[in-house]
């Protein structure tokens, strides 16, 4: 769906930092050592964060140079290498796209594609699914036995998606749970690596221009 403002949004902390470094040396020097703490905390560490916002950072020049409306419509969210894409695409076209040219983005290991084929998405429908996603990651960060800043939640048209990695496979059914038990969610999708296995690959779709 368009969530222009969820795009913005979700850009980790890393780039947030340089945004209050424009503005106040003090706040940099505050908000980049909270950020590398953040970022340090997470099952990804550091490096592999910076190395996922240089990844969506890629992927959203190509998609905006391809087509606006492609930048605009489908949502963006990386862990790892793995790239989860939901949100709308116009055209079966355009979906095929969108999936392409994410795989171009150096560092790329798997695009997970969840978008729909629809164009008849409205404001209403995306700001109720924004509210979904606020109030499931509240109750991901309140439960003290999930690490919360593992996740990232996307919903569109009441699917929730959780894409991350859960410390186990109970922790990752009570996120799920919470997932199926909020009101307005028709159905919950995981993407949610279980820490210690191994980070799932994924073949690219044939170019059909190929």
């Amino acid at each position: 769906m368009i969530r222009p403002c969820r795009r913005r949004a979700v850009l980790p902390a890393l780039l947030a930092a340089a945004l209050v470094a424009a503005c106040s040396p003090v706040g940099l020097a505050v908000g980049a050592g909270a950020t590398v703490a953040t970022a340090a905390s997470e099952e990804r560490g550091l490096g592999g964060a910076v190395d996922d916002v240089a990844i969506q950072a890629e992927i959203n020049r190509l998609w905006l140079e391809h087509d606006f409306a492609m930048y605009r419509r489908v949502d963006l969210a990386v862990r790892e290498g793995r790239v989860l894409l939901t949100g709308a695409a116009p055209t079966p076209q355009a979906r095929l796209d969108a999936i392409r040219l994410a795989w171009q983005a150096d560092g790329v290991r798997a695009v997970i594609d969840e978008m729909e084929v629809d164009d008849t998405s409205t404001l209403v429908d995306e700001a109720a699914d924004d509210v979904i996603a606020r109030k499931l990651q509240t109750r991901l960060l309140l439960d003290r036995r999930i690490r919360s800043i593992n996740y990232t939640v996307e919903v569109v048209n009441g699917t929730a998606y959780l894409f991350g990695v859960a410390q186990d496979r109970e922790t990752l059914e009570r996120a799920v749970s919470y997932a199926r038990d909020m009101r307005g969610v028709r159905q919950v999708v995981t993407h949610v690596r279980v820490k210690g296995e191994a980070i799932p690959n994924q073949t690219p779709l044939p170019d059909p221009a190929q």
